[in-house]
Order: structure tokens, then C-alpha cells, then sequence
């Protein structure tokens, strides 16, 4: 509730003084005082906007993918920050345009894991019972193999596209974040909120996605996060062992898998490709750690 107007010279100190006490400004303030969060969220954002400027740090088409022999293996100089790769490609460029990829397939493969995750988890929670059992059980079965190798059989019977990539991923990862979801929803479900809207005869599915989930998005935010950094990492994998982003597409897996024969005389060559997925990484778990902290009420001081 807004606080009255009468106790303000101004207008305008009214709403400062409403911004500095809305929820909103509490909770930036709790993150900000997270360092290791701040440093989280000040690397990714860099490595957004290098992705997001790719084109314009360097060409797709003539230093990305284009084979230059006579300039392979170059170290890193003024003309080639990053240095070349064996097929005298511009390591910068692949490294800049890989980002692209990792971030994209990365966060498309978890949204694909809440869609399909979280309705089915929001189901489970919210009915409970049978339904709950059938759904869980499910995703029990798919939860005893790991996620690359779920992931490596989908590639393996649908082909290794961009977009199989995302939803074999996505895939992989939606029994976790079901389960997430189904607990998140069956601490809140027998909340007063959600009587009061039953009392009125709101449909469940409205429920479920006006009032349940709603009031469920901070861990859903703080997974969300989390698990970005698992799909880039397992993108990497798959694309390491070349089953994932095809060459000449840039990727940090497929330069790593590509360097690592030339990497005992230019160690160039993997480390920045591999130095990109540990800060990516890094990054992705600082912020979701300082969302954690900041987004759950039992931390509030």
C-alpha cells in the first residue's frame, strides 16, 4: 500500500520515498550488498553484450568461418587479439559468434525445460494424488539417466540441429525442473489467495498460472539461472565429442575439441575458448546464488 501523500512537502518526495521503501528497491538493495553476485552479473552482462556486438567486433563470413591457411596457427598479436586456429580463422571472431550460439541454445533448452517441466510440475503439485503419482513416477524414470546421455539418445534419433539440440537438452533437463516446480507449487497451494479464488469460481488452470505460479517465480528464477550454466556446459560437452554444434559453426566445445592437438605449442588456442565457458559458468552460478540469497525470505534481515 502507498503511503499518504499528506506527510510530503512534494509530490516528488513522495514517490522517492515510496521507491526507497517498495519491495522492489528492498530487494535490489539486499542484492547489491552480494558482491560475488554483483561480480556474477556484471561478467555476464559482458558476455551478452559481446555476443549481442559480434558482428560488429568481427565479419561472420571472412574471419569467423573463412579458411586461412597461410595465416594459421598465428599467436595472438594487434592484428589477431586472440590469435588464429589451425585453419587460420580468427579466434576472437569464432569466440565472439560461439557466444551467440552457447547463450542461445543455452537459454532456449531451459525454457524448454519449463514449459514442458513446469506444466507438468504445477500439475502434479497443485491436484496431488494420482495424477501427482502418474507425473512423478514418469519423471523418476527419466531422472535415473544422466543428462548427457538422455540428451546424446535424442540427438541420436531426431539428428543434431540447432533446434534438436535445444529440445534434447531442454529435455533432459524438464524431470528436475518439474520436481522443482511440483515443490514450489505444493507450499503455496493451500495458501489463502488460492482458496479465495476457488471461493469465486476461478478454473484451476486460471489458479495455476494467475496465483500459484505466480507466487512461485523466485526459485523458479534462481533455477532458471542455474541450470542455463548446466545446458551451456553440456552444449560444450556434446559439441566437444561432435555430437552437438556442428564445425564450421563456431562453438567453445567444438574450437576446444578442434585446438586440442595443437595445444601443447599453442596453448592459445584452447584456453580462450575454455576460458569463455569457465566465466559463462561462473557467472550463471554467482548470480543465481546472490538471486537465492536475495529472493528468500527466511535470509531477509
Amino acid at each position: 500500500m502507498e503511503p499518504t501523500t499528506r506527510n510530503y512537502s512534494t509530490k516528488k518526495e513522495f514517490y522517492k520515498q515510496f521507491r526507497k521503501t517498495s519491495h522492489g528497491a528492498e530487494l535490489l538493495k539486499r542484492f547489491m550488498k552480494n558482491k560475488a553476485a554483483v561480480a556474477g552479473m556484471i561478467i555476464f552482462v559482458l558476455i551478452v553484450l559481446i555476443a549481442i556486438c559480434a558482428p560488429l567486433i568481427a565479419d561472420y563470413k571472412t574471419k569467423a568461418i573463412k579458411v586461412d591457411v597461410p595465416n594459421r596457427l598465428r599467436s595472438p598479436s594487434a592484428e589477431h587479439l586472440l590469435g588464429t586456429d589451425e585453419l587460420g580463422r580468427d579466434i576472437l571472431a569464432r569466440i565472439a559468434h560461439g557466444a551467440r550460439i552457447s547463450l542461445v541454445v543455452g537459454i532456449a533448452s531451459i525454457v524448454v525445460a519449463l514449459l514442458v517441466g513446469g506444466t507438468l510440475g504445477a500439475i502434479a503439485g497443485f491436484y496431488g494424488g494420482r495424477i501427482d503419482n502418474i507425473i512423478m513416477r514418469v519423471m523418476d524414470v527419466f531422472l535415473c539417466l544422466p543428462d548427457v546421455l538422455l540428451a546424446l539418445a535424442i540427438i541420436a534419433a531426431f539428428g543434431n540441429s540447432q533446434i534438436n539440440i535445444m529440445i534434447s537438452i531442454g529435455l533432459a533437463f524438464t524431470p528436475k525442473l518439474s520436481r522443482i516446480v511440483r515443490a514450489a507449487t505444493m507450499s503455496v497451494r493451500s495458501n489463502e489467495y488460492v482458496e479465495a479464488a476457488r471461493s469465486i469460481g476461478a478454473r484451476d488452470g486460471r489458479i495455476i498460472t494467475n496465483h500459484v505460479l505466480i507466487n512461485c517465480m523466485g526459485p523458479i528464477i534462481v533455477q532458471f539461472t542455474l541450470y542455463v550454466a548446466n545446458a551451456i556446459l553440456t552444449i560444450s560437452a556434446l559439441s566437444f565429442i561432435g555430437l552437438g554444434i556442428q564445425a564450421p559453426t563456431p562453438e567453445w566445445g567444438n574450437m576446444l575439441a578442434s585446438g586440442r592437438a595443437y595445444m601443447r605449442d599453442n596453448a592459445y588456442i584452447v584456453m580462450a575458448p575454455g576460458l569463455a565457458i569457465f566465466f559463462t559458468i561462473l557467472s550463471l552460478n554467482l548470480l543465481g546464488d546472490g538471486l537465492q540469497d536475495t529472493l528468500d525470505p527466511r535470509l531477509k534481515q
